[in-house]
């Protein structure tokens, strides 16, 4: 489909006011796009306030409008999931959204049979496999809440995410693959169990040939363990029950400073309103287009982006099985683009610097037909105007960078390639989305002008899908996120808006860095060190400093092929940061390191690289990508 067609003729601008200024008519409009059981007459209740609900009376079912609706409206043919998988190849499978639906009804159906009832919690610990889709589509089927923990987190998180939500069930598998290895999850879900207080009475796993166990290995647990494909092989479909706009459709843990996770409550009907609409008006994404979101269905992303958002819309979605490299190479992203017909790819910055640290040419690229791709998304950390140059040269498209969180569900900024396409200002995720209100607040709580960095925030109330609180944690929720500004919910991330009104993301405010009574950010200053063309990716953080403070400290790892003396690095580096920024960024540390450690959604861990340099005791992060990235940088800079 065109994009154009798409686009309502209304400017950005205009849409934007109406979200702000008429709420109600705005999303009531918006929520003619879902099909519900019972429609809702309001768009806002704002009684409990300074915790809102969205399309209070309401009543609908998430899963029925992923699915059902297209195929009762004759789109049953269409490819609903592509699962490509790097890793095992032979596994590779299409759905239409007939075959998808019915896989997604009996599914459910075998959960009713174990007893879950409407409100019941479900864990879902999973590969990149679609029967992780499955699961979740089937839960929200049967108004049960979904609950899934990323595939391949230790046992004691596993525990721990457990006993917060309180399920009934567990779904997993046999375990997932990686590169040169396998990881089973069995063993882990065993000892998981023992440790839970409060452990599910029913397992069920889904065995993969590639990896050994299965139910049958834990038949004298606690819990009664099945195997997946013989309970579905029995059960009869169920049908989707209506529940309340309100309820939770799922809850998604994601990383607490006291060290308890978070469980983030997002509910059925603002959810599914505002997927619907940002699919059409952010991405530019509809009926017959094949969307890629190349993230993994434990982070908020795949929830969003994999999962439900595509199916929403009835586009195509890919759940892709491998790496952006080493699986085989470089060319990963561009072969699944060119096998598939890939309109658009939704990733993350950290993805596209691996990319570009294998294969700094783009060879790769040429090997392929990419002529299906429209734009390239990116989100999950800031996207550095350097990296953003190189995509954009080797891709010829837009590149898209936009900003959002665990919590909101969806983008807070973005370029809305399906209303109107803005110019893109590098390093910037361009204007607030409509229903969102950015401002910059100084320490004091009052604004800032254009310009000027510091706290980003956003008014009350947040828009649909947005966490509506924390499971079982109301006191938490606004402890967090509402009580350090009256009227505000706190992003924790500093930055600026520009006199233009584009919203510039520095980084987590505790990324910030104090050199002798000066704030500067961590971001600005990683921004001018990717520029270095001998650069792959940094990390700068703030390090102990008797006289300043704190000074900052660099972090480079280097391209593939960079032959580059650290000593004349270092002094470029130091000259760059002294021209762009000045003096008084006292950048004078510059240290070459083999990886940097990462968050296995592509987070670089700048704390606890902090925290290695100034000897202090650490704790490894249980969302870590690769453990030995850590060991090794200790070892280099301890020594």
């Amino acid at each position: 489909m065109n994009s154009t067609t798409r686009h309502s003729g209304r400017s950005y601008a205009e849409v934007y006011r109406e979200s702000i200024e008429q709420p109600e008519k705005f999303w009531l409009g918006a929520a003619e796009a879902v099909e519900w059981e019972k429609p809702p007459t309001r768009a806002l209740d704002a009684s409990a306030a300074p915790t809102y609900r969205w399309f209070p009376g309401a009543t609908l079912n998430t899963c029925f409008n992923a699915l059902d609706r297209h195929v009762r409206d004759g789109h049953g043919d269409r490819a609903a999931l592509i699962y490509d998988s790097a890793m095992a190849p032979d596994a590779s499978r299409t759905y239409s959204y007939a075959q998808l639906l019915d896989e997604v009804s009996r599914f459910a159906g075998v959960l009713t049979e174990r007893g879950v009832a409407t409100g019941d919690r479900v864990i879902i610990y999973m590969p990149m496999i679609p029967e992780a889709a499955i699961a979740m589509l089937a839960c929200a089927r049967i108004g049960a809440v979904h609950s899934v923990v990323f595939g391949g987190f230790a046992a004691k998180e596993l525990a721990t995410r457990i006993d917060d939500a309180g399920p009934v069930v567990l779904v997993t598998a046999s375990g997932g693959l990686e590169p040169g290895r396998i990881v089973e999850y069995l063993p882990m879900v065993e000892k998981a169990l023992e440790l839970s207080a409060t452990p599910p009475h029913t397992v069920i796993v889904k065995a993969r040939e590639q990896i050994p166990g299965s139910a049958a290995d834990y038949r004298g647990s606690a819990a009664t363990w099945f195997d997946w494909d013989t309970l579905i092989a029995d059960a009869s479909p169920a049908q989707p029950v209506p529940v309340a706009a309100t309820d939770p459709l799922y809850i998604l843990y994601t990383s607490g400073t006291t060290g308890k996770p978070k469980g983030v409550i997002r509910d059925n009907g603002g959810h599914a309103v505002a997927l619907t609409w940002s699919m059409k008006n952010i991405y530019d994404i509809g009926p017959g287009d094949v969307w890629w979101t190349a993230s993994d269905v434990g982070w908020v992303v795949g929830h969003s982006y994999i999962v439900y958002g595509p199916l929403l819309a009835g586009a195509t979605s890919v759940l892709y099985e491998g790496k952006p490299v080493g699986t085989p190479d470089a060319g990963a992203f561009w072969r699944v683009i060119s096998d598939h017909g890939v309109s658009a790819l939704f990733t993350a910055p950290t993805a596209i610097r691996a990319v570009r640290k294998a294969d700094p040419d783009a060879r790769e690229v040429a090997k392929y037909d990419i002529s299906s791709l429209k734009a390239l998304f990116v989100a999950g950390e800031r996207l550095d105007p350097d990296t953003y140059a190189w995509t954009t040269k080797i891709l010829d498209r837009p590149v898209v960078d936009h900003w959002w969180q665990t919590e909101t569900g969806w983008a807070i900024c973005a370029n809305l390639l399906g209303l109107q396409p803005m110019p893109i200002k590098p390093g910037s995720p361009t204007v607030p989305v409509p229903g969102y209100r950015v401002e910059v607040l100084g320490d004091n709580g009052n604004p800032l002008p254009a310009g000027t960095e510091g706290q980003i925030v956003i008014a009350l109330p947040l828009p649909p899908g947005a966490l509506t609180g924390l499971w079982r944690d109301p006191d938490r929720y606004t402890r967090a996120y509402l009580a350090a500004f009256d009227g505000y919910y706190l992003t924790g991330d500093s930055g600026y808006i520009d006199e233009d009104g584009y919203v510039f993301v520095l980084g987590r405010s505790d990324d910030v860095i104090n050199v002798a009574g000066h704030r500067l950010s961590a971001g600005s200053i990683e921004a001018v060190v990717a520029g270095h063309p001998a650069v792959a990716e940094s990390a700068v953080v703030g390090i102990r400093d008797e006289l300043k403070g704190q000074r900052p400290s660099g972090y480079v790892v280097l391209k593939a092929g960079a032959d580059v003396d650290p000593d004349t690095l270092r002094s470029e580096l130091v000259a760059m940061v002294r021209d762009q920024i000045g003096a008084v960024a006292a950048f004078r540390d510059v240290t070459v390191v083999p990886a940097l450690p990462k968050t296995r959604s592509g987070k670089i861990l700048r704390k606890t690289v902090r925290q290695i340099v100034d000897r202090d005791v650490y704790t490894v992060p249980s969302t870590i990508e690769d453990t030995t990235v850590l060991e090794i940088l200790e070892k280099q800079l301890r020594s």
